[in-house]
C-alpha cells in the first residue's frame, strides 16, 4: 500500500470516529434532556431554586405560629414540620414566607409559592385553580363566644342577627356566610377576630376545633356554644399548582406515612402544648 492510500484511509477511519463520537454525545444530550423533561415545571424549579418555597398564614396553632421568643420571629407548627419532611425528600431546604391567609392561595396560582399549608381546606372553587394534597386531620367547625354567650347560642337559629367572625377567604367564613340571619365579617387573621370578639364587636367567631381550643386556654372570658353548623366537618391539605404529579406524589407519601404512623397526632398534642406554654409568657 503507497503512502498516499494509508493517508486516505486514515483520514476516512478519523471521519468515522468523529462521527460516531459526536452522534454518542448527541445521544447522551438527548437522553438528559429528557430526563430534565420528565420531571414537572415545579420539581425543575425547585430543584434549580435549590429551596423549597412554603407560604403559609401564621396564628393559626397547632398548625403555625410565630414564636415570638425566636430571634427571627420563627413560624412553627405542625404543619411546618411536615414541610421540613417534604423538603428533606426534595433534597432541599425550606423557606417560609408568612402572609394573610386571602393572600395565601392566590399566592400559589401566581407562583410566589411552591405550596401552601396553615389548615387549607380544598373546596370545589379551589379545585378548579389548584391542585391539592390527599386529607390530613379531620376536625370541626365550632363557635367560640364570650363565655357569657356560651348557653344562650345554641343552635343556628340563635344566631338570627347577630355578627359572626371568621379569617377572610377561609371555609370558616364560608360556614359563617351560609347561617341564615347572621352577619358574617372576614378579617385578616384569627388574633384580630378574638380581639374584636373580646371587644364586644362580634357575637362570636367560626373556628376549627382544634385551633379554638388554643384560644381557650389563656382567654378564661371566652367557651365554645354547642352550635352545630351544617357541613362542620373540616380536613386539610397542602395546596399547589396544576400539573406537578411528582411533587404531589412525594407530598401525599410524606402525608401518608405520618398518618399511618400516628404522627400528625404526636404533633397536634405536642404543639399545642407549645403554643399554649408561650402564650402563658
Amino acid at each position: 500500500m503507497n503512502k498516499t492510500m494509508k493517508v486516505i484511509l486514515l483520514g476516512t477511519a478519523l471521519t468515522a470516529a468523529m462521527i460516531s463520537a459526536g452522534c454518542g454525545d448527541s445521544s447522551t444530550s438527548k437522553s438528559s434532556a429528557a430526563s430534565g423533561s420528565s420531571q414537572s415545571k415545579l420539581m425543575q424549579t425547585i430543584k434549580q431554586r435549590g429551596k423549597l418555597i412554603v407560604g403559609t398564614s401564621s396564628g393559626y396553632p397547632p398548625y403555625v405560629f410565630v414564636d415570638a421568643e425566636s430571634p427571627d420571629k420563627k413560624v412553627i407548627g405542625l404543619d411546618m414540620e411536615m414541610c421540613k419532611q417534604i423538603a428533606d425528600k426534595l433534597g432541599v431546604p425550606m423557606e417560609v414566607q408568612d402572609m394573610s391567609f386571602s393572600a395565601l392561595l392566590s399566592s400559589v396560582t401566581a407562583g410566589k409559592v411552591d405550596i401552601a399549608v396553615g389548615g387549607v381546606s380544598p373546596t370545589p372553587e379551589r379545585e378548579k385553580a389548584m391542585a391539592f394534597s390527599d386529607l390530613y386531620l379531620p376536625t370541626e367547625q365550632k363557635l367560640l363566644v364570650r363565655k357569657e354567650d356560651q348557653h344562650t347560642f345554641k343552635t343556628l337559629a340563635d344566631l338570627k342577627g347577630k355578627v359572626l367572625g371568621a379569617e377572610k377567604s377561609t371555609t370558616q367564613e364560608a360556614t359563617a356566610q351560609k347561617v341564615e340571619g347572621a352577619a358574617a365579617i372576614g378579617l385578616s387573621s384569627v388574633p384580630d377576630a378574638v380581639l374584636q370578639l373580646k371587644n364586644g364587636k362580634l357575637d362570636g367567631i367560626v373556628l376549627e376545633g382544634v385551633v379554638s381550643k388554643q384560644y381557650l386556654v389563656y382567654n378564661n372570658d371566652l367557651a365554645l356554644a354547642d352550635v352545630q353548623f351544617d357541613g362542620a366537618k373540616k380536613v386539610s391539605a397542602v395546596a399547589l399548582q396544576k400539573g406537578n404529579d411528582d411533587v404531589l406524589k412525594i407530598i401525599n407519601d410524606v402525608i401518608k406515612q405520618d398518618t399511618e404512623s400516628g404522627q400528625f397526632d404526636k404533633w397536634v398534642d405536642e404543639y399545642s402544648r407549645i403554643a399554649i406554654e408561650k402564650a402563658g409568657k
